[in-house]
């Protein structure tokens, strides 16, 4: 299985295990439509897929802050299509 199908499964997961919001895993599915605008994010697509199992909604706010929040989430997201706008710049 390739890493953006890891990432439908890890998303649909998250989603109906750990209530990830509809906004994140709207964000997170578009990745995964198009595969094609991400050659090079193989360590980002890893890195998302290491912290959608740890997600939690108030992560971060217990005494060990062991979960992953939806900011926590977005700034690696974030990251990930800014490497997409960047490429697509440079491209022009």
């Amino acid at each position: 299985m390739d890493l953006f199908a890891l990432l439908r499964e890890a998303t649909v997961r998250a989603q109906a295990e750990r209530d990830l919001p509809d906004f994140l895993a709207e964000r997170l599915l578009a990745v995964v439509d198009c595969p094609e605008l991400y050659p090079e994010a193989e360590a980002e697509i890893l890195t998302l897929l290491d912290m959608l199992p740890d997600y939690d909604t108030y992560g971060q706010t217990g005494y060990i802050g062991m979960g992953v929040s939806n900011g926590i989430l977005e700034g690696a997201l974030r990251r990930l299509e800014g490497q997409r706008k960047n490429r697509e710049r440079i491209e022009k």
